[in-house]
């Protein structure tokens, strides 16, 4: 697995659902794999924040992956 999360590399296979400079929310419609556990994911949020809040809902797993400037948070819905 690669170092770092190239969300610009796979962009075209995600929806960009919300972006506010230092946290943004995609959408995956083609598959794209988990950067914690490679199976595809529902949602990615990408936060540069040192804490976040989640309101997860019906969420069944969540994967986090910590990376030097960010932290990576994949949803997966069952």
């Amino acid at each position: 697995m690669a170092d770092r999360f190239d969300q610009h590399a796979v962009r075209h296979r995600m929806k960009l659902l919300r972006s506010d400079g230092d946290v943004t929310l995609y959408a995956n419609r083609d598959d794209v794999p988990c950067p914690a556990c490679e199976e595809p994911f529902d949602r990615l949020l990408l936060t540069e924040r040192r804490s976040h809040s989640f309101d997860l809902g019906d969420t069944d797993r969540l994967c986090v992956a910590r990376e030097a400037d960010r932290l990576l948070v994949c949803t997966h819905e069952r």
